[in-house]
């Protein structure tokens, strides 16, 4: 095992209930709105990782208002909750008490229904994150792929990178409007797979692409298949190494999507 595989670690953290009011709401895109929530409970939380996830909870009546204002994590016991969807902390800071989710509002599910109608003064529940995968800003290059579930993610990781990096970026959106300006001290180059465009396909995309020299890390987030048959790509035909290509599904095929 090389020296940059032994950088990327897996940090713990304890899990934490923090109820937090809603303090503004912005549209980012005509589909993804951004929640900045915050108050007292935020202290101590903590997010080391670029692609992290809490669980945000949505109850539908008091049964399950009353559940989760009960519930201790890690019991074994707890009774019902009410739905969960992971969120990756967008941006946070302790000093002014505030965290931003980006809500992908894609009409359907508890996440999205409540997005769309939340307003400041209301009070979102989270936990987490149970644990941060920490990947140090280490490799000469980064290959970023996802859809508009992973954008938080990627958007994060590359405002981390040093002014000496390179970044291939690919987002796959619904159509122009859902492209977002990227910031980034590293030189980046972004495409944008648009499916309101029937030429333009994700896979396809990445089977076509020149990658960035040197040493490179590979992360992925998108619909699970998806994913799946990406990472054979990445491995097969561009031949990047197996110990620094992450691959996950944020969602499934007519699931909810959780970022």
């Amino acid at each position: 095992m090389n020296a940059a595989y032994q950088g990327i670690h897996r940090v713990l953290h304890e899990i934490k209930r923090r109820r937090l009011e809603v303090l503004r709401v912005v549209d980012l895109t005509p589909r993804m709105r951004r929640i900045t929530v915050g108050g007292p409970e935020l202290a101590d939380f903590i997010s080391l990782g670029t692609d992290d996830h809490v669980k945000v909870f949505f109850p539908q009546n008091a049964t399950e208002q009353a559940a989760l204002e009960t519930w201790v994590p890690g019991a074994k016991d707890n009774g019902p909750l009410p739905a969960m969807r992971d969120y990756t902390p967008r941006r946070y800071d302790l000093v002014t008490g505030e965290l931003d989710l980006d809500f992908v509002l894609h009409g359907d599910g508890p996440a999205s229904t409540w997005a769309a109608q939340a307003a400041p003064g209301q009070f979102l529940t989270i936990a987490g994150p149970r644990g941060s995968m920490v990947v140090p800003d280490i490799f000469d290059s980064y290959l970023l792929i996802g859809d508009e579930t992973a954008l938080p993610a990627i958007a994060r990781r590359l405002e981390d990178l040093a002014a000496n990096r390179r970044a291939r970026v690919v987002i796959e959106v619904e159509n122009a409007g859902e492209q977002q300006t990227l910031q980034s001290p590293a030189q980046i180059e972004v495409t944008w797979v648009r499916r309101d465009a029937p030429e333009q396909d994700l896979l396809r995309t990445v089977e076509q692409l020149h990658l960035p020299e040197g040493n490179l890390y590979a992360w992925v987030a998108t619909e699970a298949a998806l994913s799946r048959r990406i990472r054979k790509v990445l491995l097969g035909q561009h031949g990047l190494n197996d110990e620094f290509v992450k691959t996950v599904g944020y969602w499934k095929q007519d699931d909810s999507a959780e970022d």
